[in-house]
């Protein structure tokens, strides 16, 4: 019976990694690749400088020959920055948001337990982030909490019934030079605001696209017909670091943030292995 549930399981998982398999890339595949826009490299949001938020405790390491100390002034929150409209709540989730300003402190939520903000959130984070373009997907590693997000571009479509996820599932296509990526399919713990769930019909666009040789501007649409009155569009503006590579990033190493059973945050300031005697 053992045996059987293993064969069984076997197939299933089989049959899943043949659903979304795409076919073994061609010299053709690579020749197109390359007159696509050059979007290799590391790249970090404009005006932030430095990688690191001390926040999550983890500290920027060196990229390259540049030292912390010079790549810039202190990095924002992640999915507050670029933002070229407010967004517009229907009744129900406007009275959320109200109710939600009132109550809750800006350190509560769910990164003080070293969950990712998903998206769009993750894509706003002031730490880098790599792109890899490879024939039929493009592959982000963002730097925070390493995350890794897959924009499909074999012509597969979006999925009817998507698992939900942090991320969601990416499908993207080219406009001429400019990467179009839908997204759909998103867990509880993305949220349009602090305490403002998102529908289960949320969609996201992004439209990624280079001003410059070292310059991507990303535009971002969230459209949700249950929570926004109306769609809610972002501007992020990213600068490619050529002599940066991307560090280890481990959330829970050195954490002192945490939340307590009723939701709030909190941060031990407690030296670690110090003794009650040396603090």
């Amino acid at each position: 019976m053992f045996g059987a549930l293993l064969i069984a399981g076997s197939l299933a998982a089989t049959g899943l990694a043949q659903q979304f398999s795409s076919k073994v890339p061609t010299a053709a595949d690579w020749a197109a690749l390359a007159k696509l826009p050059d979007f290799n490299g590391v790249w970090e949001r404009a005006g932030v400088g430095g990688g690191g938020n001390p926040v999550f405790g983890t500290p920027p390491s060196q990229r390259g020959n540049t030292p912390p100390a010079a790549r810039g002034a202190s990095p924002q929150r992640g999915g507050d920055a670029g933002r070229t409209s407010v967004p517009s709540f229907t009744p129900k989730y406007e009275a959320m948001r109200a109710a939600a300003a009132k109550s809750l402190q800006p350190e509560d939520n769910t990164t003080a337990n070293c969950l990712p903000p998903g998206m769009p959130g993750i894509m706003g984070q002031p730490y880098p982030m790599e792109f890899l373009l490879t024939p039929g997907k493009v592959t982000i590693v963002i730097e925070a909490y390493t995350q890794v997000r897959h924009i499909y571009t074999d012509g597969r479509p979006l999925p009817q019934d998507p698992d939900p996820k942090f991320f969601g599932t990416s499908v993207g296509h080219w406009e001429g030079e400019t990467l179009v990526a839908e997204t759909v399919g998103f867990n509880d713990h993305v949220q349009l605001a602090r305490g403002v769930p998102h529908g289960d019909k949320m969609k996201i666009v992004e439209r990624f696209r280079l001003t410059d040789p070292d310059t991507m501007n990303i535009e971002t649409t969230i459209t949700d017909p249950v929570a926004l009155a109306a769609p809610y569009k972002t501007s992020n503006t990213l600068k490619r670091h050529r002599n940066w590579t991307i560090s280890e990033y481990i959330c829970e190493e050195n954490n002192r943030n945490y939340v307590d059973q009723t939701g709030k945050a909190g941060i031990n300031l407690t030296v670690p292995g110090a003794s009650k005697k040396d603090e």
